[in-house]
C-alpha cells in the first residue's frame, strides 16, 4: 500500500515503535517540506523536514520561539519547566548560558579525555568480563551519568536516581519507563483530560523529587561550597538578581536529563549501526584515526533528538506557505540529517563521510547544544576504546526501543563479547 500524506501521523507513538520512520520523512520531503499535521488536542502544528528550513528558522529566534515550549506537549507538567535554559529566547537565553558555557568549551571539555578514559576502561573491562551484557545500563548510559553528575555534583553513588529522573521525564509514554500504557488514541475530551493528568502525574512526580533533592544538595553547597554546576547556579546572578529557587531547579532539570539521555542514545545507536554495517567497524578498527568522523557519522545517522518545537510570534511565509502567530513549527533533524540535496546516500552508514554538516544538535543559531563537545568526547573516547579492544560485539537478543517521537532511543541492547581471532 503507498503512503499518502493523509495517512501520516508524527504523534503515534506506535509510528516510532520500530525506529525512525524514515519513509514518512522521505515522502514529506518530496512532496509536502512545509506540512501541516492535525492534532486531536491541538488544532494542529507545522511540519518542516528540509535542511535549508531548519537552519532558517533555528536561527530566527524573533520570529520562532522556544518560549512556549520546545516538544508538542502544550501544556505545563511541572512549576519549572518553562523555566529551563532551552525554553528562553535572547537575551535571557543567551545569560543563562553563559553562566555555565565556560566549562563546556572544548578546551575545558578535553581536560576530562585522561577521567573519561578511564572511566570507559573500567565499563567496559567489566562488560567483557561477562561475556554478555545489556550494552544500554551497562555501559552507555552508565558512562554519560558517570560524567554529569560530576558536572552537576551529585554524588557518584546517587547517579541512577537520575537515569530514574530523566527517563520518567523524557519516556513518560513508555510503558517501561513511564507506566502509562496507551492502547489507543484518546477519543474524547474526558480521554484526553485523563491521559493529560497520567502524564502530569509521572512527569510532575519525577521533577518534584528532583527538586526535593537539589534542595538538599544546594543545602550542602552552602555549607560547603565545591566546584560544580549546584554551587554555581546557587550563587550565580542574572541582571543584578540571584536565580529563584524555581529557575535553578529548571536548569539542573535540563542539564541533569540533557547530560545522560542524548549520549547514551548516540553511543548505543552508534554501536548498533556499527553491528548492522560490519565492513564500517572493520574499517575503524583497521584506521583507528577515523573514529572522530565516525562519531559524526553516528550522530547524523541515529539523530537522538528527532525534533523539537517552535511557536511563530508574528505572521509569516516560509517557500510560500503563510503561518499564523500562535502556530506551532517542529524541526525534525532526523529528516534534515537525510536530506537528500545536502547528503549524498543519505540512507547509507558511511563512516568516512565528509563534508557532514550534519544538524544533531541543532541547526545553528543561540540553541545549538551547550554539550555538543561533552558528547564527541565521551562518543569518541568509548569507540577508540571498544574498538582496540581485541573482541567482536555482537547483538544476541531483542533490541527494545523507547515509545517515543521525541528522542531515538533504545532501552535494552543485548551484546556479546566474542575474542577475535589472532
Amino acid at each position: 500500500m503507498t503512503l499518502q500524506l493523509q495517512d501520516v501521523d508524527l504523534l503515534d507513538g506506535d509510528t516510532f515503535a520500530q525506529g525512525p520512520p524514515h519513509h514518512i520523512f522521505r515522502l514529506l520531503r518530496q512532496e509536502a517540506p512545509v506540512f501541516w499535521h492535525p492534532d486531536p488536542e491541538g488544532g494542529g502544528f507545522w511540519v518542516l523536514t528540509r535542511y535549508e528550513d531548519l537552519v532558517k528558522v533555528s536561527m530566527d529566534t524573533a520570529t520562532f520561539s522556544s518560549a512556549k515550549g520546545i516538544t508538542l506537549a502544550t501544556m505545563e507538567f511541572f512549576p519549572s519547566q518553562n523555566l529551563m535554559m532551552i525554553t528562553t529566547d535572547p537575551p535571557r537565553h543567551t545569560k543563562l548560558r553563559r553562566l555555565v558555557s565556560l566549562g563546556f568549551t572544548p578546551r575545558m571539555v578535553n581536560r576530562l579525555e585522561p577521567d573519561v578514559r578511564q572511566m570507559v576502561g573500567q565499563l567496559l573491562d567489566s562488560a567483557i568480563a561477562k561475556g554478555e551484557c545489556d550494552f544500554v545500563t551497562e555501559v552507555a548510559a552508565e558512562l554519560p551519568l558517570q560524567v554529569i553528575a560530576r558536572f552537576l555534583g551529585v554524588p557518584h553513588e546517587d547517579r541512577h536516581q537520575i537515569f530514574r529522573w530523566s527517563n520518567k521525564i523524557l519516556g513518560a509514554g513508555d510503558p517501561e519507563y513511564g507506566g502509562i500504557v496507551i492502547e489507543k488514541p484518546p477519543e474524547t475530551e474526558e480521554e484526553v483530560q485523563a491521559l493529560i493528568e497520567q502524564f502530569r502525574r509521572v512527569i510532575g512526580g519525577a521533577a518534584m523529587e528532583m527538586a526535593a533533592y537539589l534542595s538538599r544538595l544546594e543545602e550542602e553547597r552552602l555549607r560547603e561550597p565545591k566546584e560544580d554546576l549546584v554551587t554555581t547556579y546557587l550563587h550565580a546572578e542574572l541582571d543584578g538578581e540571584r536565580l529563584s529557587t524555581l529557575e535553578r531547579h529548571a536548569q539542573f532539570v535540563l542539564l541533569s536529563v540533557a547530560g545522560n539521555e542524548t549520549t547514551r542514545n548516540l553511543i548505543s545507536g552508534g554501536l548498533l549501526a556499527l553491528m548492522q554495517h560490519p565492513e564500517q567497524m572493520e574499517l575503524l578498527r583497521r584506521d583507528p584515526s577515523l573514529v572522530p568522523t565516525a562519531v559524526e557519522e553516528m550522530l547524523r545517522y541515529v539523530s537522538p533528538v528527532m525534533y523539537m518545537r517552535r511557536t511563530v510570534t508574528r505572521d509569516t511565509v516560509l517557500r510560500g506557505v503563510p503561518m499564523k502567530a500562535g502556530d506551532r513549527v517542529t524541526l525534525w533533524y532526523i529528516s534534515a540529517n537525510r536530506d537528500e540535496d545536502v547528503f549524498p546516500d543519505p540512507d547509507a552508514f558511511i563512516v568516512t563521510r565528509q563534508p557532514n554538516d550534519h544538524v544533531a544538535f541543532g541547526a545553528g543559531g543561540p540553541h545549538f547544544c551547550l554539550g555538543a563537545a561533552l558528547a564527541r568526547l565521551e562518543a569518541r573516547v568509548l569507540f577508540e576504546e571498544l574498538l582496540a579492544r581485541p573482541y567482536e560485539v555482537e547483538v544476541v537478543g531483542p533490541v527494545e526501543r523507547m515509545r517515543s517521537n521525541f528522542i531515538n532511543g533504545i532501552k535494552h541492547l543485548p551484546v556479546r563479547f566474542r575474542r577475535r581471532p589472532r
